[in-house]
């Protein structure tokens, strides 16, 4: 199983994935929420909600949102924000346990894209999509983003000579191409969408700077010896440049689309 799809690793990174990963795609969320017109009477649906970015957004402006993760401590921290008009599920985002057609409108912001079978995540959202209702679907650009975007530079740099996976999910690969996107979400059951590019900064803090937590859900970090991950750390810090803050700027595709 890759580091990726298990759900105790994401367990245990919550707390620090809600601290660091939440202040960096909350824009994104935000920037996708702000395609959909929402209502109170709007049902929505965050697939694989994560720290709940897009979900506490959505909630806040007044939907009944269902939040769902295969990570029970992920789904943990969103439900303990207290607010009445969202819950939170623990569930497999490739096999919704969810009626056909119950929501306004489904979104997966950097969810769908580490499924295993991203393309039954797909599927799964449009089935439970109304007729008319929006589905929004966010993911990197196909070279990543953040630390998973730094370490696929730094060990180009370093070790110019050597082969280089990129080690990110089959769904971020081919999803972070703009035709793709849109082929695959036609082919799921939406409509042809439209699909624009956002960049923010993921800010990283080289004060708390841990190699293991920061690189560690990367299948190539893994794969490193001890001596080429000090070269990596090293090399975070020579471009940090003795700044306390690194940013690593980071491009999204957000597609929003109709459900025929």
């Amino acid at each position: 199983m890759r580091r990726m799809n298990d759900p105790d690793r994401w367990n245990d990174l919550a707390k620090h994935y809600e601290e660091t990963a939440h202040p960096f795609t909350a824009p994104f969320a935000e920037a996708a929420l702000a395609r959909v017109e929402v209502t109170p009477q709007t049902r929505l649906l965050d697939v694989a909600t994560g720290t709940g970015a897009l979900a506490l957004a959505a909630a806040r402006a007044g939907a009944q949102v269902l939040a769902v993760d295969f990570s029970p401590g992920m789904v943990a921290r969103v439900t303990a924000h207290g607010l009445p008009n969202l819950e939170g599920r623990t569930m497999d985002g490739q096999a919704l346990d969810l009626p056909d057609a119950a929501f306004d409108a489904t979104f997966s912001v950097f969810g769908v894209m580490m499924f295993p079978d991203w393309r039954k995540g797909l599927a799964e959202m449009a089935r439970v999509t109304r007729p008319g209702g929006h589905g929004v679907v966010a993911t990197w650009q196909s070279q990543g983003a953040a630390t998973h975007l730094l370490l696929a530079e730094v060990v180009r740099d370093l070790f110019p000579d050597r082969e280089w996976r990129s080690g990110l999910p089959e769904g971020l690969t081919f999803l972070g191409d703009p035709e793709r996107l849109s082929a695959e979400m036609v082919a799921a059951g939406f409509a042809a969408p439209s699909i624009e590019t956002m960049t923010h900064d993921y800010m990283l803090r080289m004060t708390d700077l841990d190699p293991e937590t920061q690189f560690g859900l990367s299948e190539d970090w893994g794969a490193l010896g001890p001596d080429d991950q000090k070269a990596v750390v090293d090399e975070v810090h020579r471009r940090a440049g003795g700044r306390e803050v690194l940013p690593v700027p980071s491009t999204a595709l957000i597609a929003v689309s109709t459900c025929p």
